[in-house]
């Protein structure tokens, strides 16, 4: 399946990005966002995190009127200022504190557990789907399946590793003549 081998490709690439970097080069200030790269690693991380949050959200407001959720969703987007900050914020301090090590374990165990509930889903469950807030992410649709949930970490992923500026990562400074 697709999406296995995103999640693959995710944990094989955070592996080499954090290998790979020295501690002045993740402490460097990112491109386009104000976190530096190992806070935008954490923010990277975080993408795989809350999936199984978003997941049990799904689960739940599929079986409500599609009101609910809209409804849901449209509250979200007007506390999105809110969850800008906390977003911000969370990520600067767990890509502050948390150390190298419990960042890839913590991204293992992460993809570990996806890939067992991945192996679970059935088509039914995988078609279920619910309202999301545009507003808080590029990468939310208004209407949003359990397979598009899946889905979604990997582009959040490879959007934010555009703009790490890692010696091996997509912004590589080039070596001047």
């Amino acid at each position: 399946m697709a999406v296995h081998e995103e999640m693959e490709q995710a944990r094989r690439s955070f592996h080499q990005l954090l290998d790979r970097a020295s501690e002045s080069d993740l402490r460097r200030p990112s491109a386009g966002t104000r976190w530096n790269n190992r806070q935008l690693l954490f923010h990277m991380l975080l993408g795989y995190l809350i999936i199984r949050a978003l997941l049990r959200l799904v689960r739940l407001f599929d079986r409500l009127p599609d009101g609910v959720s809209r409804a849901y969703s449209r509250l979200l987007n007007a506390g999105t200022a809110p969850f800008d900050v906390v977003n911000f914020a969370g990520s600067w301090l767990g890509g502050a504190v948390l150390p190298r090590r419990w960042m890839l374990t913590l991204f293992d165990r992460t993809i570990a557990a996806l890939h067992r509930r991945l192996d679970r889903e059935t088509d039914v469950e995988l078609d279920r789907g619910m309202h999301y807030p545009t507003r808080w992410d590029p990468f939310f649709r208004d209407r949003m399946t359990l397979a598009d949930v899946y889905r979604f970490p990997a582009r959040h992923f490879e959007f934010h590793r555009a703009q790490l500026t890692l010696p091996d990562g997509d912004q590589e400074q080039q070596p001047s003549d």
